[in-house]
């Protein structure tokens, strides 16, 4: 099976220390602010980034799912939760539903699908040699099992789809009754299991054949900084270390029960807002930056 080519962008071609620095960053702010204007510029900060790794015609799938957890996030929260003290009106239970619980809904979905997002976006630039080199050293079967795990299952993916693809091609794939589809189904399944096991014992005799488990065995890496991922670190040091000290002064404070505060634009917390967006949007300007500099 023929592997499939991940789109690059110039900035998953930096060095995989300046790669893992920035998903700290963008996931660990992504899940720790509830301000609406953070939310909003890391949703789409994301957005871009992962247009730029997979393409328009590769998100749209994901938009569809975004757009639908939303909805359902949203949807669950305004249900079971009834703070706030703006009350638009009552539901059929007799509970109220309150403008807050629908604004922290939204707020949560959109927190949410960033993360996805942004995980999304970590599995397709740090690939299994980034985090062998980045994790091998201090835990290096923690790090080789998560590699191969990120990589079995789109492996396992595409592979159900090609099975299936020669089936249908052959006429033997069943369709219309449920049973028939069903049984296309465990037979595709039976041929991925097969090939899984078959793959995994020649992987282990490959790494066993190699030397794997060996000690005083040596690393040989791909990877060379230069003065681009120099001036990319320097950037997100500079860039999230403002945004935490800014966090840290509970500038991105923002509350929506009992009642929804209003954020008091500051010069500081525009200043912070601006950084926030600057750090988010790093590939896009190492893409950019890569013409005019390097």
């Amino acid at each position: 099976m023929k592997e499939k080519v991940k789109k690059k962008d110039t900035f998953s071609t930096c060095h995989p220390i300046v790669n893992l620095i920035y998903f700290i960053c963008v996931i660990g702010y992504a899940m720790a602010f509830t301000d609406p204007v953070c939310l909003g510029i890391s949703f789409i900060g994301m957005f871009i980034y992962l247009v730029m790794l997979k393409g328009g015609s590769g998100v749209k799938k994901n938009l569809i799912y975004m757009l639908f957890l939303v909805v359902i996030t949203a949807g669950i929260n305004m249900a079971f939760s009834h703070q706030g003290v703006t009350i638009l009106c009552y539901l059929p239970s007799g509970n109220p539903l309150t403008l807050e619980s629908i604004l922290y809904g939204i707020g949560i979905a959109f927190m949410i699908v960033s993360t996805i997002g942004w995980f999304s976006c970590f599995n397709e630039v740090i690939t299994s040699n980034k985090m062998i080199y980045l994790f091998g050293s201090l835990a290096p079967v923690l790090s080789l099992l998560i590699s191969m795990v990120l990589r079995f299952i789109p492996e396992c993916a595409d592979r159900y789809r090609e099975v299936y693809g020669v089936i249908k091609a052959s006429g033997y794939a069943g369709s219309g009754k449920h049973f028939k589809r069903l049984k296309t189904g465990i037979k595709v399944s039976s041929v991925v299991v097969t090939w899984a096991l078959e793959r995994a014992v020649v992987t282990a005799d490959s790494m066993l054949s190699r030397g794997y488990g060996l000690k005083k065995r040596t690393a040989y890496s791909l990877f060379v900084w230069d003065g681009r991922d120099t001036v990319s670190l320097i950037y997100l040091l500079i860039t999230g270390i403002y945004v935490l000290v800014a966090a840290a002064n509970g500038t991105f404070r923002f509350w929506y029960y009992p009642a929804v505060t209003g954020i008091k634009l500051t010069p500081y917390r525009l200043s912070a807002y601006i950084m926030y967006a600057l750090m988010v949007v790093c590939p896009l300007i190492v893409k950019k930056g890569k013409k005019w500099i390097f």
